[in-house]
Parts: structure tokens; C-alpha cells; sequence
């Protein structure tokens, strides 16, 4: 797997990147090629807030669903 700097990475192939008072979020390679073709992501609204460990995302594909957690 490729570490990118500047990037948090969880143990479930998650990742955020924190500029400022904002967080850009994301999944690995690894969890892409995992999960196949992407054809559902539920997002929170803009400028909501979260916790650590809060459930904020579902990412749905052909393969599988999977909750996105901070």
C-alpha cells in the first residue's frame, strides 16, 4: 500500500486528510479494488460536524456495502 503524507489512515482502509477546520475523506486502492465498481455513496450534508468513530458515509458497490466511520 502507498503512504501518502499528510493522510490519516484507519485499520479498515480509510483515510482523512485535515486542512484547517476541514477533513477530506477517502478509501485506499486497496479498499477500491476490493469492493469493484462504486455505484452508491451516501454523504452527509455540507459543514455538518462529526466525532471520532461517528458513522458519516455508506459507499455501496456490486460487491459489497460499507459504513465510512471517522
Amino acid at each position: 500500500m502507498k503512504i501518502v503524507k499528510g493522510l490519516y489512515y484507519s485499520k479498515d482502509h480509510e483515510w482523512i486528510k485535515i486542512e484547517g477546520d476541514r477533513g477530506y475523506i477517502g478509501i485506499t486502492d486497496y479498499a477500491q479494488e476490493a469492493m469493484g465498481d462504486i455505484v452508491f455513496i451516501e454523504l452527509p450534508d455540507v459543514d455538518e460536524s462529526f466525532a471520532a468513530e461517528d458513522n458519516f458515509a455508506v459507499v455501496e458497490s456490486v460487491k459489497a456495502a460499507a459504513d465510512i466511520y471517522l
